[in-house]
């Protein structure tokens, strides 16, 4: 359990200083003076209202207690927000190794880490200045407008003089009347988070007896819809124990108005009351199946492992079950008093996941992710900082919540790459910072995945974690068949997004009333078009990257920066209208598929086709219900989802899985493979996969038809250790950012060269990324190997920043925004 933040506070006679964490990307923390009046209010942990620069506010966070004086001036704090802290001294220790490790700020790691709710910010306020006489004539037609309302409410936001001038630009009105001493301006703090509250029902105090209620409808003179209403209370209150006015409302036809009546007669009073956003089961565990054998023998692994280490890594072929093993271990630490949290890749798992988890342990489950609005965020911090929760289960950014007795992490599918944040700073991993935020706890981590992580497996092998390995699918169902079928011939057509014999396969696939998953890693109706006269292919106007057809929009669309175009009829460059489409992304599969199949339900998942907190769930459910018989996606398809009716999975362009400049590329691309390929024939009879691919001979194709992830871990180790790569090394990846390309590139070119004095040939760039120029700003980046022992890395990271600094400190560079990415995936 983790310890609480226990201070001695000083005698409120003697002087105190804090440092405070603002959520702001400053290269140090800041340190204020305490007033004598609230250094009994200080606590680490607590927020305090702070004044930054002239006059702006923050709400920061208490990171220490100093009894010894400053060698240099210090500002008071205005207030201590907080009476309890948020979060426990144990978050802090994980926010500072966040910071260190991945060479960013506190304050980026605390903007990162609470919710938007906790972060406060000053607000403008415009105050009417008593000390004037009304006298408005000299002011012209919209600063008359204002004083007078000014004159009238005393003080006003900026948003409220929007409203009333019906216009945004009001800064030179402000200005103006400021000028003529009307009035001044004054920052207040706000509070963000509200509690949600809600109108209940109860009867007034004279009621309450029996006797009161029957002499009531036995002298009743009232209206007969009040009496109407009033039955209705009475109902609702004996089935629900509470009445909520807007039920009561709805359940008895009735208008406001006959409930004020009701209220004036004193019969019903109605009253506001703080309720939770977030709606909680009753807690149970309820463990409905058995393990197989197999799985009882991990179970047994498990526990073992876990009286010897920390870490285990569970490498279970799809389908294996693993997730019952996640069940039965977060069962154990339950029974123990601990919190489990259970870590997945994708807000699109959650919703299955938690079904799941639900049946098994009610209440004792919550959900936590970034659907989630800033409200409902607050109040599961609090939930968790309470110990309310005892299994949380959320994507990356659950892992900074105020755990205070956490006892296990599931980090399920490790080997993903939506793990690592990459804008904005923080850029951590979550699974590799999981690992160091249990060990603040003495927690256990256990990583669950059918295709691991190099790194990871590495790790198991070597003995720095243990493995436990489940090779067999749950049920003795044998994995997938994989077919590859060679579409040279059709892309030389112009013929490749679904081939004739993977059509076949739809058929009888259906016919025997199974389900069919289409994989393919582009969204949108065409990736890019060219003109078949010239050549010329549509680009953004912000970036270096081609448009994507949008057929739902009919437009193009940058999939970088978020621009949109008309579709273009004619080519800008030589005036015909002989566009060309080039390959395919899930809409043009979609349209494909419903004109051969408009017998059969079709449905498309992607971020242009997701949206909304419940939208996931739905088609999840849908699908799940056999609703629908053809589900087309991207990778949202590929991670970790169950479903029992899946006959057929077609990968519809391998070739381009396999052509990404990365070292990581080969990995990439069987783990994508094998996992989609997963989802086929997890119950009943052995599923098929289809692949598609012009290079049929790749090995890595070869490797995903035989399921042979032991056979593809030894090629690619070799690999890595020849050309020096992770896991036998750390990257630390530099981007160079400016809106003038030869100030970044002459910047690159002097960074490289000083990084070069202490890293030699560590050093590899500068160079240009396959998209140099993003939003209007020109890229260039540097990349250096670093041997893996801390003390070396250490080392690295401050010479790296002394480096950055040196060049920022050239007049012609200052300017260059430089974004340190530490192990970039």
């Amino acid at each position: 359990m983790c310890p609480q933040n226990e201070i001695s506070f000083p005698d409120s006679t003697v002087n105190c200083w804090i440092e405070v964490i603002l959520p702001l990307a400053l290269p140090i923390v800041y340190t204020y003076h305490v007033p004598p009046h609230l250094i009994s209010e200080v606590k680490i942990g607590c927020r305090a209202e702070v004044v930054f620069g002239k006059n702006k506010r923050y709400s920061g966070i208490i990171k220490s207690i100093l009894n010894t004086a400053p060698q240099f001036p210090t500002k008071p704090i205005l207030s201590v927000i907080d009476d309890t802290s948020i979060l426990f001294s144990v978050q802090l220790k994980f926010w500072d190794w966040i910071a260190s490790y991945y060479m960013c700020s506190l304050g980026e790691v605390m903007a990162a880490a609470l919710p938007t709710n906790f972060k406060l910010n000053s607000e403008t306020i415009l105050i009417y200045n008593d000390d004037i006489d009304d006298d408005f004539s000299s002011l012209n037609g919209d600063e008359f407008l204002v004083a007078e309302a000014l004159l009238i409410r005393k003080q006003l936001q900026l948003v409220e003089i929007q409203q009333i001038l019906q216009h945004t630009n009001i800064y030179v009105i402000i200005k103006s009347l400021i000028d003529k001493n009307i009035c001044f301006i004054w920052e207040q703090l706000n509070e963000k988070y509200k509690p949600k509250k809600e109108s209940f029902v109860t009867l007034d105090a004279a009621y309450e007896n029996p006797e009161s209620l029957e002499a009531l409808f036995a002298d009743w003179s009232g209206a007969p819809k009040q009496m109407n209403l009033l039955l209705a209370f009475l109902h609702l209150q004996k089935t629900n124990g509470e009445v909520i006015q807007s039920e009561l409302l709805k359940k008895a036809n009735a208008s406001a108005a006959q409930l004020n009546a009701l209220k004036e007669k004193k019969i019903l009073v109605v009253e506001k009351r703080n309720i939770n956003r977030i709606v909680t089961k009753e807690k149970n565990i309820f463990i409905d199946f058995e393990l197989s054998e197999l799985q009882s023998n991990a179970l047994v692994q498990l526990s073992k492992v876990f009286d010897e280490k920390n870490i285990c890594l569970l490498h279970g072929v799809t389908g294996s079950g693993k997730t019952l093993l996640y069940i039965k271990m977060i069962e154990q630490f339950i029974k123990k008093d601990k919190q489990v949290l259970y870590l997945l890749p994708e807000i699109a798992l959650t919703s299955q996941i938690i079904r799941r988890l639900q049946i098994h342990f009610g209440g004792h489950v919550a959900i936590y992710h970034s659907k989630f609005n800033d409200q409902e965020r607050v109040e599961l911090w609090n939930k968790v900082k309470n110990n309310e929760v005892n299994v949380l289960l959320g994507a990356r950014s659950a892992l900074f919540l105020p755990f205070q007795n956490l006892g296990l992490i599931v980090v399920d599918e490790e080997h993903d790459a939506s793990y690592k944040q990459q804008d904005p700073a923080p850029r951590y991993n979550a699974r590799d910072a999981a690992i160091y935020y249990a060990s603040l706890f003495g927690a256990k981590v256990l990583l669950g995945s059918g295709t691991p992580s190099l790194e990871s497996y590495q790790n198991a092998l070597q003995g720095k974690y243990g493995l436990v390995s489940l090779k067999e699918r749950f049920g003795g169902i044998k994995m997938p068949l994989i077919e590859v079928v060679n579409t040279r011939q059709a892309a030389l057509q112009g013929k490749v997004t679904i081939s004739d014999s993977l059509k076949e396969m739809i058929l009888q696939t259906i016919e025997k009333k199974k389900q069919v998953i289409l994989f393919q890693n582009r969204r949108g109706y065409n990736p890019y078009l060219i003109c078949g006269t010239c050549g010329f292919i549509p680009q953004c106007n912000h970036c270096d990257v081609s448009l994507t057809l949008h057929k739902y929009s009919n437009k193009l669309h940058c999939h970088y920066c978020g621009s949109t175009y008309p579709k273009l009829v004619t080519c800008v460059a030589c005036g015909t209208n002989k566009w060309v489409e080039k390959n395919f992304g899930t809409e043009k599969i979609e349209e494909e598929l419903e004109t051969d199949f408009p017998q059969y339900r079709i449905a498309r998942m992607d971020v242009d086709s997701i949206r909304g907190k419940t939208a996931h769930d739905t088609l999840i459910q849908q699908f799940e219900q056999q609703r629908i018989d053809i589900l087309v996606g991207t990778q949202m398809v590929v991670k970790g989802l169950d479903f029992e009716s899946v006959g057929l999975v077609g990968i519809l362009d391998a070739d381009g899985l396999l052509s990404f400049a990365d070292f990581r590329v080969n990995e990439r691309a069987f783990q994508l493979m094998e996992q989609v390929s997963g989802r086929a024939g997890r119950k009943g009879e052995q599923g098929k996969v289809i692949i598609q691919a012009i290079n049929v001979k790749h090995p890595i194709i070869e490797l995903v038809k035989q399921h042979d992830y032991l056979q593809f871990f030894k090629l690619e180790i070799e690999n890595r250790k020849t050309f020096f790569y992770p896991p036998f090394s750390r990257l630390i990846l530099l981007t160079l950012k400016h809106k003038q390309i030869e100030t970044v590139e002459q910047g690159a070119s002097h960074l490289a060269n000083s990084l070069r004095i202490d890293f030699k040939d560590g050093v590899i760039g500068p160079a240009k990324p396959v998209i140099g120029r993003l939003r209007n700003q020109y890229i260039m980046e540097i990349m250096l190997k670093l041997p893996k022992d801390i003390k070396s890395i250490n080392h690295a990271k401050m010479a790296i920043v002394h480096h950055i600094n040196l060049m920022l400190a050239e007049k012609q560079f200052k300017t260059i925004l430089v974004i340190v990415n530490v192990d970039p995936v």
